[in-house]
């Protein structure tokens, strides 16, 4: 936002940024009641999934950075997991899980490419 750094450039970091937003925005909709429990889990893990992005974008060493992406994309599946748990509630249709769900794969697909191109960097 105030630095201009290259993971802000990363198709990946915009795809995890939208996600996030939607996750947040769909948490909005969840029962009171999951405000300590799947509310926080979506929105930390699909906070996790940015931040980790960004932080390892900055690190030196393509292991550090592999390892940081693969962290990203490990949050990226506890979202999923959480989701399903909340479509299996009745809190989120189906409808709104695709939405999101094409979001997810989409920035899934772009983490695995990076985490392969920034092991083939060594």
């Amino acid at each position: 936002m105030f630095l201009q750094l290259n993971h802000q450039k990363l198709d990946v970091f915009a795809i995890a940024r939208s996600l996030t937003i939607q996750c947040y925005k769909l948490t909005q909709t969840l029962p009171y009641y999951e405000k300590g429990n799947l509310v926080q889990q979506i929105r930390r893990a699909s906070l996790s999934v940015l931040l980790y992005i960004a932080e390892g974008s900055s690190k030196r060493s393509a292991q550090d950075r592999v390892r940081f992406y693969e962290i990203a994309r490990a949050s990226l599946v506890e979202v999923d997991a959480a989701l399903d748990v909340c479509e299996a509630l009745g809190f989120i249709s189906k409808a709104t899980c695709s939405e999101l769900g094409a979001s997810m794969n989409s920035c899934f697909a772009l983490l695995s490419n990076l985490i392969v191109m920034t092991k083939s960097m060594n």
